[in-house]
């Protein structure tokens, strides 16, 4: 997998000094070496969020990937035990 260049919580304050206008988002994309397309993007994902709430969402991502581990195994586990039992 690729690694993003810019974490979650520096997009969102790229786009907090767009909201804030003192500059055009041209410049702003040009000084952080960004796309216009990339910058409307973020707009898009992550444009509402504060920093806090997107630390919030990735920590919840995380704990969603390892639950879903978890019921994995567990399925895993219970089909093997249903297996070994018919064969009883």
């Amino acid at each position: 997998m690729k690694k993003k260049r810019f974490s979650e919580e520096k997009m969102v304050s790229i786009l907090r000094e767009a909201d804030s206008g003192e500059k055009t988002i041209v410049a702003l994309c040009r000084r952080h070496g960004i796309s216009d397309v990339t910058f409307y993007a973020w707009r898009r994902r992550v444009g509402q969020m504060s920093e806090t709430a997107v630390k919030r969402l990735r920590e919840m991502e995380k704990d969603n990937v390892r639950l879903k581990r978890l019921l994995a195994e567990r399925d895993l586990e219970v089909d093997v035990l249903k297996e070994f039992l018919q064969k009883k």
